[in-house]
């Protein structure tokens, strides 16, 4: 069962959810520098294997090309984009000129959301904007899309197609994502999954309030390659590792914990394909997307030109 969205919203992606598909999303980190050609690199190898790729927001709070930018390279390079929006940096005129022009240039899939604040990035001095919260930014992309209205209540002519999405936890009650999905929420990218049957209770919550049915729920997954990498993942709020894939992590020799972190990566991904309501993954690899294609095969995924 497809996820109800509006007609003629372009890009594989809205048809992977609209058909019931299992859709596979990435991420792209755009370059410290004035050259796209990591852009184009990334799209050469995700390209075939994903429906969709997310071009981040200067992530972490740190200065890098635009995601607006990022997205056009990507669409040029046959790489479909998830243009990310934060709220940090933009003032309402601003995050609305900027969805007219994703409008104006193609951009088929926007993530919105609060985004880091400036002070964990590398000019923590900012004055960080916060014009609008993540919520008034979905709710003023949909009047835009569905109603060509600004939040001036001015109209444009014609309104930009694009499909909407947030972010979740992917865990504790799912009231934060009904209130999401009636934002506009058309899709969610969860924090990490480790723990498939913790995630699993949680979609059973999802599929009772007849969320799954609203909003595409992407399963967030990424390889865990190194202990440091493991004791990170330990930290962040909302993230949980279970205590069997730490033991298992540890338990193999040092030059061996990247494979086994791409092993279970990918067993993680083929377990949350027979998750009931689960549209998707998410597969976080930021900085070595040429795993990618690697977890997805180990999953049993096939790229395009094989299917």
């Amino acid at each position: 069962m497809g996820v109800a969205l509006p007609a003629g919203l372009p890009g594989r992606l809205a048809d992977a959810l609209r058909t019931g598909r299992f859709a596979v999303t990435a991420e792209v980190g755009p370059p410290r520098g004035a050259d796209t050609a990591a852009i184009r690199a990334s799209a050469a190898l995700l390209r075939g294997w994903v429906d969709a790729a997310n071009i981040t927001d200067n992530q972490g709070a740190q200065v890098r090309v635009g995601s607006l930018a990022g997205s056009v390279v990507a669409l040029a390079e046959g790489l479909e984009p998830v243009m990310q929006m934060t709220c940090r940096d933009r003032n309402r005129i601003a995050l609305q000129s900027d969805l007219l022009s994703a409008g104006a240039l193609g951009v088929p899939n926007l993530v919105l959301m609060t985004g880091d604040r400036p002070e964990r990035g590398d000019h923590a001095d900012a004055t960080p904007v916060f014009d609008l919260s993540s919520s008034t930014l979905m709710t003023t992309a949909r009047a835009l899309r569905d109603e060509g209205v600004l939040l001036s209540g001015r109209a444009v002519d014609p309104a930009p197609r694009f499909l909407l999405g947030a972010v979740d936890t992917g865990a504790g009650t799912p009231e934060r994502l009904a209130e999401k999905v009636a934002d506009g929420a058309e899709f969610v990218q969860t924090q990490f999954v480790f723990d498939v049957d913790a995630f699993a209770q949680w979609m059973g919550r999802v599929r009772d309030l007849g969320l799954a049915e609203q909003c595409g729920i992407l399963a967030g997954v990424g390889p865990i390659r190194s202990l440091r990498a493991l004791e990170f993942m330990a930290g962040i709020p909302g993230v949980v590792v279970p205590p069997a894939l730490e033991r298992r992590l540890r338990g193999v020799p040092p030059e061996r914990v990247a494979a086994e972190g791409m092993a279970a990566c990918a067993e993680t991904v083929a377990a949350l394909r027979e998750v009931p309501g689960v549209a998707g993954v998410h597969v976080m690899a930021i900085g070595y997307e040429r795993g990618v294609p690697e977890i997805l095969d180990a999953a049993g995924f096939v790229p395009v030109e094989q299917a």
